[in-house]
């Protein structure tokens, strides 16, 4: 029988009196933690806690699963990390909880170091630590799934699959844990449709925000605000909500010849963070959105960046409406089946008519190495010049230094359409000997998976036909022949 009072706020408190930190003082939850406790005993069955770094979140997650350990009869608990040695600290906290902790906190509880989990052999239950891969925790029937640094994961497949694990267990839940990881990422992807489609939200401050759909999901989420100062100690001390972690403690952690400021920003103020290595900046490519609409029916420069069997094609409208002004269209994002099969030429070509039959093509730039055929067929069906593209080093070079003055100097305006924005976000720069640099994929393994977060093809459309739409004379037609083009 389930002791009287068990999963309350006040059963929880009494209970964790008893257990002892490594420093010997007993636990005393703050209120943003039990705020968090509440709702995970109100029923939510997937929860997430997204916090900066030291702020105790795997010595919460590990005292609820020594908790449901405690007290309900049959309990299973599993734990995964991005690794296995990673998941090994929460079971480490756990075992030291135990090991300290007053006898009746831990009635019956005893950890296995050889097995890496806890049992209660009296309640016929088990705490235990996976690796994080979806074939491994494929065969549990949890009570309560426990992720650790989400973030870090290669996939949210293990994520999906124990959720759809909890259906076998009434009252089964998932706790998620985590801080920023990188934008255009699986993770931050997901969190940002966490609080988009959100049917509640609250938020205290402007640091905390709380995030629930009905009662199946529920986000407690502490992080600068994205134009927050990241250096005002204030704000990041309202985003790190643990007593312990001060202005002075943050202070010091800023001021540390080895803290970087990627490093600061997404592990200390939870903002979503790519390498240092990257091309170009958030702030860079949020400051360039269009001031006006896109002109429909404008003749234009479309940039093609081909791919048939793993890379993407990418199609980049230009509008040159002065020198100054060089307005980048929706890209428009063709992927290939990725299963071995190549792209048909036909899906290329529908997407260029569609483009054309919008704002005529007056100038096609493209890399006619892997597509004579479209040259060929782009001149004669729809009339438009085609400055076939040399993708040597030298030029890419000078590709890349010409979009980022442009850039710099304010001449470029995007639509700020997700595709194109992501496959920006994906690109680093790769500096050569002699000091320049080209755009560059963040990984050059061709991973099923992980292939989205490597394509950079609309962002090398719009950089080619940048450079010829900045560096040649581009005849615009004042009267455009459709001929035979067809968008249908």
């Amino acid at each position: 029988m389930t002791e009287p009072g068990f999963r309350t706020l006040p059963h929880f408190e009494a209970w964790s009196n008893g257990l002892l930190l490594d420093s010997g003082e007993p636990v005393r939850w703050e209120p943003w933690q039990l705020l968090f406790v509440a709702d995970l005993f109100a029923g939510f069955r997937e929860n997430w806690l997204i916090v900066p770094e030291g702020n105790g979140k795997t010595t919460l997650l590990s005292a609820l699963g020594l908790y449901d350990l405690r007290y309900q009869p049959d309990s299973s608990i599993a734990i995964a990390a991005s690794s296995k040695d990673q998941a090994r600290w929460m079971y480490r906290q756990a075992r030291g909880f135990v090991a300290r902790s007053e006898y009746e906190s831990v009635k019956g509880l005893r950890a296995y170091d050889g097995y890496l989990n806890v049992q209660n052999k009296d309640l016929n239950g088990v705490m235990e630590v996976f690796a994080a891969d979806e074939r491994t925790g494929d065969g549990i029937i949890p009570t309560k799934c426990i992720l650790d640094e989400l973030h870090r994961h290669r996939t949210l497949n293990l994520y999906r699959t124990w959720v759809g694990k909890l259906r076998k267990r009434p009252g089964a839940q998932l706790l998620a844990i985590s801080t920023a990881g990188e934008p255009g990422g699986e993770f931050e992807d997901t969190r940002e449709q966490i609080r988009q489609q959100a049917t509640e939200q609250e938020r205290i401050g402007s640091t905390f925000l709380r995030a629930s759909h009905a009662d199946r999901l529920v986000l407690h989420e502490y992080a600068v605000p994205e134009d927050g100062d990241v250096t005002n100690m204030v704000l990041v001390k309202d985003a790190n909500p643990l007593s312990t972690v001060t202005e002075e403690t943050l202070a010091e952690d800023f001021a540390s010849p080895t803290m970087t400021m990627e490093h600061w920003r997404r592990f200390k103020c939870n903002l979503p963070t790519r390498s240092g290595f990257a091309a170009i900046t958030e702030a860079e490519w949020a400051g360039a959105v269009a001031r006006q609409p896109w002109p429909s029916g404008e003749p234009i420069l479309l940039g093609a960046d081909l791919g048939f069997k793993w890379d993407t094609t990418a199609l980049t409208p230009l509008w040159m409406k002065s020198k100054t002004e060089r307005v980048f269209g929706e890209a428009r994002i063709l992927v290939p089946p990725r299963d071995g099969n190549a792209m048909q030429t036909d899906v290329i070509k529908h997407a260029i008519r569609e483009i054309h039959y919008e704002n005529p093509v007056h100038t096609l730039v493209i890399d006619p190495s892997e597509a004579r055929e479209l040259v060929e067929w782009a001149e004669m069906e729809l009339g438009c010049r085609v400055v076939e593209w040399t993708n040597s080093l030298p030029v890419q070079a000078e590709m890349a230094a010409l979009f980022m003055e442009a850039l710099r100097e304010g001449w470029l305006q995007h639509q700020n359409d997700r595709p194109f924005t992501r496959q920006v976000m994906n690109a680093i720069a790769r500096v050569l000997p002699r000091g320049d640099f080209v755009f560059e994929r963040p990984s050059q393994t061709r991973n099923t998976s992980q292939q989205d977060r490597r394509v950079i093809d609309a962002l090398i459309a719009a950089a080619m036909v940048h450079m010829v739409a900045a560096t040649t004379k581009v005849r615009r037609p004042a009267v455009f022949d459709w001929g035979t083009v067809d968008a249908a």
